[in-house]
């Protein structure tokens, strides 16, 4: 009996220490409208978690050059679709390729828009789609939030 209790303390052991892999997944996001008179200034931040790190060493480039050196690189792409308030979609209304190095793995990365809306959006509720894709793992995720124009 005594080695089953530790075969199994040592199996709960072993599990709880497992590494999982975390998803790819993009949370906080927020969006900001600035009322500039002729034009709105739109800022956005989102973060993404489960982002794929390659390690590289002695500036050998890896699978992203961003620049030489050791360390872990990430690589993602946002995309930023803005729907309309009457569902008229645009997409890619903001692009934007992200690639970064750390001396450590990331536990999750920010990602930030800035655009500009002419005088022809009118006042409502627009949406923010952020788009989100990982070069390394081919993995993509989306998230939305809500954009009120109001002047």
């Amino acid at each position: 009996m005594k080695n089953f209790s530790l075969f199994f303390l040592l199996f709960l052991l072993t599990i709880a220490c497992s590494k999982k892999e975390e998803n790819f997944e993009a949370f906080s996001a927020e969006t900001f409208a600035f009322d500039l008179g002729d034009k709105w200034e739109v800022n956005a931040t989102v973060r993404v978690k489960g982002v794929k790190q390659v390690k590289v060493e002695d500036g050998d480039g890896g699978e992203v050059k961003v620049d030489n050196g050791d360390g872990y690189y990430s690589a993602l792409t946002l995309n930023i679709d803005l729907i309309h308030p009457d569902g008229k979609i645009e997409k890619n209304k903001f692009s934007y390729t992200h690639s970064k190095k750390s001396n450590e793995i990331l536990r999750d990365i920010g990602l930030e828009a800035q655009f500009e809306l002419d005088s022809t959006y009118s006042n409502g509720v627009y949406k923010i789609v952020f788009n989100i894709s990982d070069a390394h793992s081919q993995k993509s995720t989306s998230i939305e939030k809500e954009l009120e124009l109001k002047r």
